[in-house]
């Protein structure tokens, strides 16, 4: 897979390209990622890629040429380009799959007030990830990048994954480990009995009681 993530500050990328599971799979070759400063691409003598909005108002607009021109430099046949944005499709567990799947992802991130919305026209996805407003979106391109990459086969081991939470709309069920015993504290003793089935329908089980305690939204669902 290859995903270019188009932003005005690269730096911000550092740590999140060389460490853990990002770093792991870059190594292996399961994914490219690709850090791109739009303001490379404008054509304002001054690398300006913004302006202030018509019709007045605060802040200053993303401009279009920066941003258009950098996804048709990058844009392949398979690509699919998606736009960070508060009023976006909310992101999750099922988008994350389903992106998964894809072969070229081209993520722009926004920032200051807002951008032009003629950048619209060259989008194939708009997603937010959560009903929030941050300063940009380099944040969230990390987080969809991070959820889209462990799901790749050969990245992390697919049962991990596989018993994620908001799988079938279930939180995921408690787990333990060593020690037996901490602060008085004792695993459940359905773990420690080797019974396979028994351990399946307790986990089943805790799944349902947690998603009814913290998220009976999903339930409904």
């Amino acid at each position: 897979m290859r995903i270019d993530i188009l932003t005005l500050f690269p730096l911000m990328f550092e740590g999140f390209l060389t460490e853990s599971i990002i770093k792991r799979a870059i190594e292996k070759e399961k994914v490219t990622i690709n850090i791109i400063n739009f303001r490379d691409y404008s054509l304002d003598p001054h690398h300006k890629v913004d302006d202030t909005p018509y019709g007045g108002g605060s802040g200053m607009v993303l401009t279009p040429q920066p941003i258009m021109d950098a996804v048709d430099d990058l844009k392949t046949e398979d690509a699919k380009v998606i736009l960070l944005t508060p009023d976006g499709i909310k992101y999750t567990q099922q988008m994350a799959y389903s992106l998964s799947n894809c072969k070229h992802l081209i993520i722009i991130c926004g920032h200051y007030e807002g951008f032009d919305e003629r950048i619209r026209s060259i989008v194939d996805m708009e997603i937010s990830i959560g009903d929030y407003v941050l300063t940009g979106g380099e944040l969230p391109s990390m987080v969809i990048t991070d959820s889209i990459v462990r799901l790749i086969d050969g990245v992390i081991d697919k049962e991990s994954h596989l018993n994620d939470s908001f799988n079938d709309n279930l939180l995921d069920y408690p787990t333990y480990t060593k020690p037996r015993v901490y602060r008085g504290m004792e695993v459940p003793s359905v773990l420690l009995n080797g019974n396979h089935k028994e351990i399946e329908e307790y986990r089943k089980s805790e799944a349902l009681k947690r998603t009814m305690e913290r998220r009976p939204d999903l339930l409904e669902k």
